[in-house]
């Protein structure tokens, strides 16, 4: 049975259950979202989209 979740619903959970149970703030992750957006407008960008596509097929190919 394969399960197709977009990465950003996976990556809002784990926000979620971070700001709930491990007491992050809010701002944080907030903070965190922003510097995404910023960082994927530099240079880095395909570094970025490289290492992702690295986690994710480490994930779906154990």
């Amino acid at each position: 049975m394969t399960v197709n979740l977009p990465l950003v619903l996976v990556l809002a959970a784990l926000a979620w259950l971070a700001v709930r149970f491990l007491g992050v703030r809010v701002w944080v992750v907030v903070a965190l979202v922003l510097l995404g957006f910023l960082l994927s407008g530099t240079v880095l960008a395909p570094v970025l989209t490289a290492l992702t596509e690295l986690g994710v097929g480490a994930v779906n190919n154990p």
